[in-house]
């Protein structure tokens, strides 16, 4: 077993660290996230002092990394890395502890390691990929350890995992349809239980209101993250038709293990309800992937595990082995022709798949002169803050427009006023004239910036 370990961790390593030492562009769902890290790192309170609609966890664990070294973009790499390795051997462990499959070994972990390289979409750290380990986690607690039935604890200790994810990236909360599924096909009192996963689903809900109650920052927080969250979140991700595209080789080993699958009787009935489950498992991950179109950052994630389990079929021991080898030969191919594509001169015109590196952003050459200072960006584009320093709450401009989509209302001038703070950024970059108004409206504070050579950029005097 170690020998099989250090071998599939060899492989991972020889598949995905070529392309992460060549460098990859970083992409703006991490540009908002190194954002959202150093604003909170810095003392702002989510949803208060940040118009943002990342789930609180997350933005919490990108402000933890901020802490560790600023700006670290290498350590998001090697922490999307360590996840989905994480996230493999859990699931793999999980499905070995409980039998859920007459083979065992390392299938699991290398079905699910070689399809999340296919796209470096799962290099960049995201909310998805973070909140998807507590559901992968919440997957033992789910199941009976006896005959009797659940252990009340592990319920709660389910429903709670599920309620982590989903403050690391709301679509998870829907795999709580996947507790309460297990509940009524597992636990003698369905009704009980499924009021045991539902308080844990709740409990850390309560706890971040309690806090954010205190902080003043509650009703910001239905408001960014239940309502208008997931709208940033979709245009910070891949095009969807080049996501449909990467999920071709996954949704065809999905596709051959399913029919496997329903071909296959299972000894135990254990089994045949685990089966059931995850088709269940299954439904929700697309429904999750739905929710934002299927252009989220790290979608490919929700496949994952359905996919390595119905694989499990398609890997069973079969007495033509070499045809087993064969269709594992052909995925680590296929993972490596779709992750390097770009290095293959017309390879991308051929597959019609551009390569998801020129989809990442690179700093505006118009913008080099300023680097290290405080800005303000009036303005849907980021890239300005590659080398400077967000101060204000108004970072998401979709967001901000509550504010500064509504600045004949008297209420929003004040707010505006308020939220620039003791200390204004020292240059604004005006995107849509936005600054003239804003000196007639606020000439105390707006009226300290003067134009300088380069267009919409504004220095404070």
């Amino acid at each position: 077993m170690p020998a099989q370990l250090a071998a599939l961790l060899l492989l991972l390593l020889a598949v995905r660290l070529p392309l992460l030492w060549l460098g990859l562009p970083l992409t703006a769902a991490e540009l908002r996230a190194l954002l959202v890290g150093e604003r909170l790192h810095g003392g702002a309170i989510p949803y208060r002092d940040l118009y943002d609609g990342t789930a609180p966890l997350a933005a919490v664990f990108f402000a933890g990394l901020d802490a560790v070294l600023a700006r670290p973009v290498w350590l998001y790499r090697i922490t999307a890395l360590a996840l989905l390795l994480i996230q493999a051997l859990r699931l793999n462990l999980v499905f070995a502890r409980y039998d859920v499959h007459p083979d065992r070994g390392y299938v699991t972990a290398l079905t699910y390691l070689l399809v999340g390289s296919i796209s470096t979409d799962l290099d960049a750290l995201s909310p998805l990929l973070l909140g998807h380990t507590f559901i992968v986690f919440a997957l033992s607690a789910l199941l009976p350890t006896s005959r009797e039935g659940y252990d009340n604890r592990r319920l709660f200790r389910a429903g709670f995992l599920i309620g982590v994810g989903a403050l690391c990236y709301l679509p998870l909360g829907l795999f709580v349809l996947v507790g309460l599924f297990a509940v009524v096909i597992f636990a003698a009192s369905s009704f009980r239980s499924s009021l045991l996963l539902l308080c844990g689903f709740l409990f850390p809900y309560a706890l971040v209101a309690t806090f954010l109650f205190y902080k003043e920052a509650l009703p910001d927080f239905w408001r960014l993250h239940l309502q208008t969250g997931l709208n940033d979140l979709i245009s910070s991700g891949l095009p969807a038709g080049l996501q449909l595209r990467v999920l071709v080789v996954p949704m065809l080993v999905l596709a051959a293990g399913l029919l496997r699958a329903l071909g296959t009787s299972l000894g135990l009935v254990f089994q045949v309800k685990f089966r059931q489950m995850m088709l269940v498992w299954l439904a929700v991950a697309a429904a999750a992937a739905a929710v934002e179109h299927g252009a989220a950052p790290g979608v490919l994630v929700l496949l994952l595990a359905p996919m390595a389990y119905f694989s499990l079929f398609l890997w069973q021991h079969d007495r033509k082995l070499w045809w087993l080898e064969l269709v594992l030969l052909l995925l680590l191919n296929a993972a490596l022709v779709l992750r390097y594509r770009a290095y293959v001169p017309r390879l991308e015109a051929i597959l019609h798949m551009p390569a998801e590196s020129r989809f990442g952003l690179t700093p505006d050459p118009r913008y080099d002169a300023i680097r290290g200072q405080t800005l303000l960006v009036l303005g849907p584009d980021d890239r300005p803050y590659f080398y400077n320093h967000p101060v204000t709450p108004y970072l998401d401009w979709t967001l901000s427009q509550a504010d500064f989509g509504h600045l004949n209302e008297y209420a929003a001038v004040v707010r505006v006023a308020q939220k620039m703070g003791p200390k204004p950024p020292a240059y604004l970059l005006d995107q849509g004239s936005h600054v003239p108004r804003l000196k007639q409206l606020l000439p105390g504070i707006f009226g300290a910036y003067e134009l300088t050579g380069t267009p919409g950029l504004y220095k404070r005097k």
